[in-house]
Order: structure tokens, then sequence, then C-alpha cells
């Protein structure tokens, strides 16, 4: 997962005296704004939780108020902080944190919890109609509409909600995975574009289809996204095959359709939007997909020529996620002193090319932090396959979860629900609490390296470990 801090703002009390804030991001879209002492209380729960070994180091208190270098310290210092949480498997399975990341998110929004009409969608835009409350959880958002469709409660786990941006019925481009601690609701409020929130299976390897297929409710949702997928080209079809498909759809041959479309060229991938690579030569256009335990890199060249390159995850020790600036020329491309910077994020991997041969390779895509998010899912669902390793439960708390507001009153808070007021007081972060509201900065504008724990700016791909000479 990525955090980041991007920047921070000055927000008025209400009575003549202001604070500092920071702007959380995470994954790439604005989540929440906190306070210091917020994360730091944060951080006495998690130690108490986990003791203080299991921590990374969280910035010291400062007694005077802080200088602007002073605050840019700070800023940085508690971005490490949240990227080296971000990277521990117990930490970031743990109730304590989700607590916190959910009842911040509403605290952010400044709006009293409410009940509202939220749609979810099928891959086939059949509309699924959900009263909830707008501070509910994605994972209680999910299990809602799926009991709706009458989805028996054992195959929930394999769907998750993503949050898509539609330019078309055919042309749409998957933004994220919505995470089990926000809110679907509140997520969507803070994005400037329009988007959907749709159903999607949650694992890649395949041979989960075969339960999911002994269920009718589940195999209709596994076929139409199948049937979705083929009509976006997502998967990749010859005439004949497309005919042989349409003949068993016109047949409403369900199970038959779905085994044959496991055969084809990108069935179970994540499909990416065009981008640019580094490789084989600078400014290459390509398209990315991840599945199947690997990458694959299709090089766009002159009319429909397409050469493939395939980049198994196994073989990645690494990746990181960057932003560059780079110059917005004029028509005639060349530089003038109308020539503005663009921020473009990126995704390097470094990659065995051969025995003793690692070579880094980068992409620039506005889905960058996606595909890295793709690559940890496709990681870990391996590390089970392979060595037992469990899913990312969330870890129990062993007493009463409290989040700390932003005027230092503390407030019982359960992970289903928002907060749980301890007394009969107004919540303080009521629609006037604050004079100026959260200004939310795109992560283009802004984002700085990704630096994990240790001082590493990368994440380490524990999957490589187990790479052998039968590998090469």
């Amino acid at each position: 997962m990525h955090f980041s801090i991007p920047d921070t703002q000055e927000l008025n009390e209400g009575n003549g005296s202001s604070f500092i804030s920071y702007n959380i991001h995470i994954n790439g879209i604005f989540h929440c704004t906190v306070r210091f002492k917020q994360l730091h209380n944060l951080n006495e729960q998690l130690k108490r939780e986990f003791g203080v070994d299991s921590l990374p180091i969280f910035p010291p208190k400062k007694l005077l108020p802080l200088t602007s270098g002073q605050l840019e310290e700070r800023r940085s210092s508690l971005e490490k902080y949240l990227q080296a949480v971000g990277q521990d498997f117990k930490l970031m399975s743990s109730e304590v944190l989700h607590g916190f990341l959910l009842s911040a998110q509403q605290e952010t929004a400044i709006i009293d919890k409410k009940d509202i009409n939220l749609d979810v969608y099928i891959m086939n835009n059949y509309q699924i109609k959900l009263r909830v409350s707008s501070f509910d959880c994605t994972e209680k958002v999910l299990t809602r509409a799926l009991k709706q469709i009458n989805l028996p409660i054992e195959y929930m786990q394999y769907f998750s909600l993503y949050l898509i941006k539609v330019d078309n019925p055919i042309d749409i481009v998957i933004l994220r995975k919505l995470l089990d601690f926000e809110s679907p609701y509140l997520t969507q409020q803070v994005i400037k574009s329009a988007t959907s929130i749709v159903i999607r299976k949650n694992y890649w390897d395949t041979n989960y289809d075969n339960v999911l297929m002994t269920d009718p409710i589940a195999l209709n949702l596994l076929y139409i996204q199948t049937v979705a997928d083929v009509e976006r080209g997502w998967i990749l079809t010859t005439n004949e095959a497309k005919m042989h498909l349409e003949k068993l759809k016109t047949r409403l041959a369900k199970k038959e359709y779905i085994e044959f479309a496991q055969k084809l060229k990108y069935y179970g991938f994540m499909q990416f939007s065009q981008c640019i690579c580094d490789y084989p030569q600078p400014q290459t256009k390509v398209l990315i997909a991840i599945g199947d335990e690997e990458l694959s890199m299709r090089i766009l060249g002159p009319g429909s020529l397409v050469k493939e390159g395939v980049f198994r995850v196994t073989r990645m020790r690494c990746w990181r996620i960057t932003a560059t600036n780079s110059k917005v020329n004029g028509e005639n491309g060349t530089y003038s002193n109308n020539t503005q910077e663009k921020s473009s994020l990126e995704l390097s991997f470094e990659y065995l090319m051969s025995k003793d041969k690692l070579q880094w390779i980068t992409i620039s895509s506005e889905q960058a932090i996606f595909m890295s998010a793709c690559l940890q899912m496709l990681v870990d669902e391996l590390l089970v396959k392979k060595k037992g390793i469990k899913k990312r439960d969330c870890i129990k708390s062993n007493g009463k979860l409290s989040y700390m507001k932003r005027d230092g009153s503390c407030q019982l808070i359960s992970i289903d629900n928002s907060f749980i007021d301890s007394s009969d007081e107004q919540d303080s972060y009521s629609e006037n609490s604050y004079e100026e509201a959260f200004s939310i900065k795109t992560l283009q504008e802004k984002f700085l390296s990704v630096s994990f724990k240790n001082g590493r700016e990368f994440v380490e791909n524990h999957a490589f470990e187990g790479i052998g000479d039968d590998d090469l």
C-alpha cells in the first residue's frame, strides 16, 4: 500500500488559533487530513498492540513552533513513517490502523453521518441500488451489494469493489481497488472526474474459477465479467474464437463460455491504458497487462504492428514509485517561454534479465500506483500458494479502539461503523467546525519519491527470494 503526504495546510480551529494538518494520500487518491498529535496517538496505540520494536521510528515532538524547514522535515518524516507501516504485513492488517484510517476519513469529510443512496454496478452495467450510511466502509457496502443479489456468504471473499472511470460504455479505466477500511461514498466525493463503483473478482489464480462455477450466482458474476472483458478487447480473440464465444453466449452456456475464454490470451489479467516505457528504448508506447504471475508489455509499432515482452513477477527483485517533472512544449515541439512543467508518475522495477544481469525498467503512467498495487496483490497470492503464508485478514485489537479527533478529544470507534460517542455531545467535526475546508491536491502535483523502511526507496519482492536456476 502506498502512502504519501504531498503537502500540508493551515486550518483554523474556530477560536482564533490555527494548526498545521497533513494531507494523506493512499494509493494515489486523497484520503484524509490529520494533525501531528493524531498520528502520534495512533503510534502509541500501535506500540501498545505490537510493541516498540515492531514499529518504525516516529518523529519526535517539538516544544516550540516549527520553522518552515522543520515543518518540511516533519512532513517528510511522517510520510516515511506511514510508508514503513504500509509495507509491514502485521501493522497493515491491524484493526487499530484500519479504525484510525476510516475515522480520519470520516472526520475530514466535515459532514454528518447520514443515509445515502449508493449505486454499485456489475460489469454489464446492471445497477444494484443500496441504501447505506455515508460512513459505511467498503467491506460493509460490498457485503450488502452481494447479499442483495443473493450470493452465498462463502463466495463473497472472491469479489471486491473497484473504482472505475467511464468515458463511454466500452472504454473504461479501472482506477483502483477500494480498500476495506475506506468509505466508498467519501472516496468518490474527492475525485473530480465521474466514477462508478463496480464488482469484480478479487483473485489472480484462475483455479479459483472452479470454486465460483459451483454456485449459480457466483458463476453468473464471473460470466458477466468475462463477457465484458472480451467485448472490451481485454481478452484477445481471433475471429474464429469470437464466433464460437457468441454461439456459447446465445445458448447461455456460461460455464463453457468461461472455460473457453480461460484458454485465450489475457484472461484473468488487469488491463491498463496506453503508457510510455524506456524498454526496449526510450519513449516506447506500450500497453501493460498484469496477471498469470507476469507483467505483459505490448509494444505498439507502426500500423497494427505489436510486439510482446513478458516479465515474470518472480524475477522482479523490487519496484518503486516516483514522480518526475517534464516540460510541456508548444505545438512545434520546441522549448519556449511558455513551456510548463508537467508531473507524471513512474513505476520502475529491477528485473533479472539473465543469471548475472539486473536491469531497471521504467513505465510512465497515471496508473503507476495501481500497477504497483496489482503487483503486490499478485505476489501476496503467489506466496499464499507457494509458501502457505496466510492472507492479510484484519488482526483484531486486544482492547477497545479509540480515535483522537483534531480538537484532542478521544472517542471509541468501530471498524464497521462511524464514531461511537462516549457522550451525548455534538461531534466537533460538524460542518461549521473549521473556517477553511481541506484542499484536495492531486497526487501528481507534489508527489515525492516513495521511501520505505530502513531508508530503501523500493518495495522488496519476497517472491523473488525463491527463484532458482530453473527459473532462468
